[in-house]
C-alpha cells in the first residue's frame, strides 16, 4: 500500500500501486509493490516527446520547451503560448489534432464563459503544447502534417525508438487521450527514463525548462510544479495515477497508482524521497499539501492523505 485516506478518523480509502527508484546508473535500488507490472506512461512521457521534437526541428527555447511537456491547465499564459507557437511557424489551431476541450483549471473556464468565450476549443486542451511541438517538428522535417497521429508516422516512430531506449519494452502502444500514441512501460522503466532526464546531457535542456518554468509544465499549485519548484527536481504527473519525478543527481522516481489517485501518487513520491534522504526540513514543510494534502468536508479539513510506504532496498 502506497498511502490512505482518513476522514473524521476512520480510513476511507486506501491506494495500492508500484514505485520504484533507479540510480544514475539506471539500476534498481528502492521499490515497493509490483515495480515490473506494465501500465501505460500517458502524459508522463511528454519530456521525452518534446526531446524528439526539438531533436528533430521543433526549436522550442525554454518556455516553449516547458509547454510541450506540459499537461497545462488552460490559463491564459498557457494559451497565448501555444497560438504564438502555431502562428510562428504558419500553422493555426486548425492543425491540432487533440480533441476540443475545456480547460483543466475551472476558473480558467468559468472567466472564458464570463467573458463570452465560445467553447470547447483544441488550443485549450491541455495537451495542445505537445501538438504544437509535434507539428512543429513535422514541419521542420518536411513530413506530412495530417498524419502527424499515425503511429507509423515518422515522428512518431522516432519517438517510439527514444522511449524504447529510454524505458526498455514500450509495447504494447495505444491511443492516448489526446489521440497520440501511448506507449506502456513499468515502474522501473519510467523510472530509469526519468533518471535519464536528471542525469543525460541530451535531455538537459528539457529538464531545465521543466525546473524553471513548472507553471508552465502544469499549472499553480498542481503536484508536479510544487515538487518542481520546491525540490532541485523536474516533475510530470499523468492521468491514472501516474507521477514521474527526475533529481538533478540523477536519480529517477516512477509511481503508479493502480485506482488512479493523483493524490496518493504524490503523498508516496514525497515519502520516497524522504526516506531517500533527499528532502531537507524546509521542502518539507514547503511540500506538505504533496506530502500530507488535506481531506474537507463541509469546506474545511477533516482528515488527510497519508504515506504507508515501505521501501523495499536493493
Amino acid at each position: 500500500m502506497l498511502a490512505e485516506q482518513v476522514r473524521s478518523g476512520l480510513v476511507e480509502t486506501v491506494h495500492d500501486g508500484a514505485l520504484a527508484v533507479v540510480g544514475p546508473d539506471g539500476e534498481l535500488v528502492a521499490w515497493s509493490g509490483e515495480v515490473d507490472r506494465p501500465f501505460f506512461f500517458r502524459s508522463v512521457a511528454k519530456p521525452f516527446q518534446a526531446a524528439v521534437c526539438n531533436r528533430l526541428g521543433a526549436a522550442l527555447e525554454r518556455e516553449s520547451l516547458a509547454l510541450a511537456c506540459a499537461s497545462h491547465d488552460g490559463e491564459p499564459v498557457h494559451v497565448a503560448l501555444v497560438s504564438a507557437l502555431l502562428a510562428e511557424s504558419g500553422l493555426t489551431e486548425a492543425h491540432l489534432q487533440c480533441p476540443e476541450a475545456w480547460p483543466l483549471r475551472s476558473s480558467a473556464t468559468r472567466r472564458l464563459v464570463a467573458a463570452g468565450s465560445r467553447g470547447p476549443r483544441r488550443m485549450w486542451n491541455n495537451c495542445s503544447g505537445k501538438h504544437t511541438a509535434m507539428l512543429r517538428a513535422t514541419q521542420a522535417s518536411d513530413w506530412d502534417l495530417n498524419t502527424y497521429l499515425s503511429p507509423d508516422h515518422p515522428l512518431q516512430q522516432e519517438i517510439t525508438g527514444y522511449l524504447r531506449d529510454l524505458a526498455g519494452k514500450v509495447e504494447p502502444i495505444g491511443v492516448d487521450g489526446c489521440g497520440a500514441p501511448v506507449f506502456a512501460t513499468t515502474a522501473t522503466g519510467m523510472a530509469q527514463a526519468f533518471a535519464r532526464l536528471g542525469s543525460d546531457g541530451d535531455l538537459e535542456p528539457v529538464y531545465t525548462a521543466m525546473h524553471a518554468y513548472p507553471a508552465l509544465v502544469s499549472g499553480y499549485g498542481n503536484i508536479d510544479a510544487q515538487i518542481a519548484t520546491h525540490l532541485d527536481a523536474a516533475a510530470k504527473r499523468g492521468a491514472a495515477g501516474c507521477l514521474g519525478v527526475a533529481l538533478r543527481n540523477g536519480v529517477g522516481i516512477a509511481v503508479k497508482v493502480w485506482d488512479g489517485e493523483l493524490k496518493a501518487a504524490g503523498v508516496a513520491v514525497v515519502a520516497a524521497i524522504d526516506q531517500l534522504g533527499f528532502l531537507t526540513d524546509q521542502a518539507r514543510s514547503l511540500l506538505m499539501e504533496v506530502a500530507e494534502p488535506p481531506v474537507y468536508g463541509g469546506g474545511r479539513p477533516v482528515g488527510v492523505f497519508s504515506s504507508r510506504l515501505e521501501l523495499s532496498w536493493r
